[in-house]
């Protein structure tokens, strides 16, 4: 395929990975968070070794100074360190990355008419779109985020989709680049996009992007579109659908039943549906009968307000997302402990307060906020080899100091990473094998150059919105349910001297 100019930057980079990396690693003496098909639970391996052939898992041992190791093979020494699988992101929007800052203080209301992809086409060059992907994905790469299932709704033009797509071909990151079909731009709609998307899958060349499908209309458009995606997705076979679903007075649809209805849910291409806020029982039970998979962005939905009223009644078919990165954490470390203690409170609240008991238990552990973190995004994504640490598994790693400040003293390694570690403690991240961060440091060939042309983009793009005024959320929303006043926090004495101004 000919790469586009937006892509040059980064092909050395990628080259000069390649060449470098091949062949066998050990990662050898540390703490493996391992896992075990048997029980679908962990084994932790102590004092242990990791034997990593090119792009797969090879073998664990339980010694640090295993024998039968192939020549030439680097000895990575992992002592006092703890090596977990790569976290995996099932939702997010990677092209929003300029916008860091911006939202700190949004509503999703605001958020439609100011960051979404209904207004973003005028903001945006293609290589704006190419330079804000790729240097996201970075950012989740130093974040020990290995996948990720991008909703691409950058889709205005074929080259703001494009830009997108070889951003992420050239980022060194796992991604689902799950190509929106939308009807945001008069000149480029769903049959236009289909088309588009196809000939881009005829000259996608092997490696860790894979083309998908986003599409947020099954509630909304005529049936002969929906039913040709959905055809489209599954004469494909894609190796991932998702759709956005909020329900309440959002009235967003494509809930479980509207994708089972058109024969998408019931078929054998993976599904994700993010946010799922105002699930129904009927839906949980069409998830579970599918084996369909939802994507819990737990500081999105508290940030924005679709909340999660019933996401913790459905965790057996869950995984965890970001959504936009720019108004919050990029890492899925932090969405997994949010929503492990988010859970722990829904559960313990009922206890307390509507029954007036002690809790005698913790309604949920640290070991299923990991698995949420990791195994189940893979899960989700259709893949048994990914967010987990077993022989034949992809070699998507993250090696965290054990000597840190924050972790000094760890005994449980599950309980070190999910309570007690930040980013800042990822030593190493691997993906596929080959390292993208070491010695805490990105592993990008040219970096500094992605981050200045970054900042070009994102300083005039940010000029424009810090011209641009507010829009008003008063009368009614898109959807024709009226705006309601929320309470605000104060912590000053007076009458709202404490909220104060965004300082962009």
């Amino acid at each position: 395929m000919q790469l586009p100019s937006f892509g040059k930057l980064v092909l050395n980079a990628l080259y000069y990975r390649t060449a470098a990396g091949a062949g066998s690693k050990l990662l050898s003496g540390g703490t493996i968070v391992a896992f075990d098909h048997d029980t679908g639970l962990f084994n932790i391996v102590r004092d242990g070794s990791l034997l990593v052939t090119d792009d797969r898992i090879t073998t664990i041992f339980n010694t640090t100074s295993p024998n039968g190791i192939p020549e030439n093979t680097e000895i990575v020494n992992c002592t006092n360190k703890i090596i977990t699988p790569g976290f995996i992101d099932t939702h997010r929007h990677g092209w929003q990355t300029v916008f860091k800052t911006l939202g700190s203080n949004t509503t999703l209301g605001e958020y439609a008419n100011r960051y979404s992809a209904l207004v973003g086409l005028n903001l945006f060059t293609p290589s704006d779109i190419y330079i804000s992907q790729l240097a996201g994905i970075h950012e989740a790469l130093a974040a020990g985020v290995t996948t990720i299932l991008d909703h691409a709704h950058h889709t205005w033009t074929r080259d703001h989709a494009a830009a997108g797509w070889q951003a992420s071909v050239d980022s060194s990151a796992r991604i689902f680049f799950a190509y929106t079909f939308q009807n945001t731009s008069t000149d480029f709609q769903v049959p236009q996009q289909m088309a588009h998307w196809r000939e881009l899958a005829a000259s996608a060349v092997p490696g860790l992007a894979t083309l998908c499908i986003s599409y947020d209309d099954f509630t909304g458009n005529p049936e002969n579109i929906t039913q040709a995606v959905v055809n489209l997705a599954k004469d494909d076979n894609v190796a991932v659908l998702t759709t956005h679903q909020v329900e309440g007075p959002w009235l967003l649809g494509n809930t479980p039943e509207d994708l089972n209805r058109v024969g998408i849910l019931n078929s054998s291409v993976p599904v994700v549906i993010s946010h799922t806020s105002f699930l129904t029982a009927r839906g949980a039970q069409l998830l579970r009968n599918t084996n369909q998979h939802i994507s819990i962005t737990a500081e999105s939905e508290m940030h924005y307000g679709h909340v999660h009223p019933s996401s913790h009644l459905i965790l057996d078919q869950a995984s965890l997302g970001i959504d936009t990165h720019f108004t919050f954490s990029t890492d899925i470390l932090t969405q997994a402990r949010i929503w492990l203690q988010r859970v722990r409170e829904r559960f313990y609240s009922y206890t307390v307060v509507d029954l007036w008991e002690v809790p005698a238990n913790n309604p949920m552990s640290v070991n299923q906020a990991f698995l949420l973190a990791t195994r189940k995004g893979g899960l989700a994504l259709g893949r048994n080899d990914i967010g987990i640490i077993a022989p034949s598994a992809k070699a998507d790693l993250v090696v965290w100091d054990g000597r840190s400040p924050a972790m000094l003293g760890w005994t449980d390694p599950i309980a070190a990473v999910i309570l007690h570690a930040s980013v800042g403690d990822i030593e190493h991240v691997l993906v596929d094998g080959q390292f993208v961060k070491r010695d805490k440091k990105l592993v990008i060939e040219g970096y500094e150059d992605v981050q200045d042309r970054f900042l070009d983009s994102a300083r005039r793009i940010q000029g424009v919105l810090k011209d641009t005024p507010l829009p008003q959320q008063t009368g009614t929303f898109l959807t024709g349910y009226p705006y309601g006043p929320v309470k605000q926090a104060d912590v000053q004495r007076g009458d709202g001297t404490g909220y104060g101004p965004s300082y962009v």
